[in-house]
């Protein structure tokens, strides 16, 4: 199989639970410390030997554009003031990465951000961000996908053990146990979206990082839209699990769902605890609160 050179961002999707925040403002481009929650990911892609990169975008995200294109006017004021540090950090990722746009016309689910996309991927197998995943990991998750991807030639979907109590908020994926891939890689048997606690097959959940192939692009075409009329990814994986084998793999590192307010926060606290800088002053305030709660109504 060819090298995996290539990741897609879908950043179309309104982010309604941020509200009043994302009315003129992407929720990719909501700041974690310093830093957009999307160049999280922009930066897993290019530790992971990835540098082009792919971007589905919609309505009112050209703020997405702008920041990772060129800023000469900034670039050129840090550089009179001698901010060789501050200069250094905004040129870094744009030199980077090949960038490309695309736009969704409508929100039609996460299937159909992947099939806009089609044109831009050259045929060959390619990476699934989704942003909202914000994941710190060594190596980083998806260098530990794509080193699966090259052991065993096929899709390769990120999954991670979730409480049971919670599976039902997760596509789950029930594992061929018959088939032993080494730890943590697993052949999938089959996919299931949001089960009742009861009916699910297991706890693994599928998360926002997929390793595709191109023929998944004739398997959304032909997936048929749900009752709210959005193409799915996870029901275009298991048109394309009719043709060819699927494999988990189990991420190793710490998962932030910035997608939720209290995800958003608990990311926020926990990247301004790792920065040298901030750490000891942040930990220092946050012992210091004395907050009073109000009870639950």
């Amino acid at each position: 199989m060819p090298a995996v050179r290539t990741a897609v961002f879908p950043a179309a999707g309104l982010g309604t639970r941020f509200l009043p925040a994302t009315k003129a403002q992407p929720k990719e481009m909501l700041v974690l410390v310093d830093k957009p929650v999307i160049q999280y990911g922009v930066e897993e892609a290019v530790a992971s030997g990835i540098n082009n990169i792919v971007i589905v975008t919609g309505r009112g995200k050209n703020a997405i554009e702008d920041h990772f294109d060129r800023a000469v006017e900034l670039e050129s004021f840090l550089e009179q003031r001698g901010k060789k540090d501050l200069l250094e950090e905004v040129r870094k990722i744009t030199q980077l990465i090949n960038v490309a746009y695309v736009r969704q016309g409508e929100p039609l689910g996460l299937g159909h951000a992947v099939l806009v996309a089609k044109n831009l991927v050259n045929g060959e197998p390619f990476a699934v961000v989704l942003g909202d995943d914000v994941i710190d990991a060594t190596p980083p998750a998806l260098k530990q996908m794509v080193d699966v991807f090259d052991r065993v030639g096929g899709p390769v979907i990120a999954v991670e053990r979730v409480p049971h109590e919670d599976v039902s908020s997760y596509g789950i994926v029930a594992i061929d146990e018959s088939v032993d891939l080494g730890r943590g890689v697993h052949r999938i048997k089959s996919l299931v979206e949001k089960p009742r606690r009861e009916d699910a097959p297991s706890n693994l959940a599928i998360i926002g990082r997929y390793i595709l192939t191109p023929d998944i692009f004739g398997a959304l075409e032909s997936t048929k839209s749900d009752r709210t009329g959005e193409i799915q990814l996870t029901n275009g994986l298991k048109e394309l699990q009719a043709t060819r084998p699927l494999y988990a793999c189990e991420i190793s590192g710490v998962r932030h769902d910035t997608g939720n307010k209290l995800g958003f926060l608990k990311a926020l606290v926990y990247f301004a605890l790792k920065r040298p800088d901030l750490a000891g002053p942040f930990r220092d305030y946050l012992e210091s609160l004395d907050l009073k709660v109000p009870a639950p109504r």
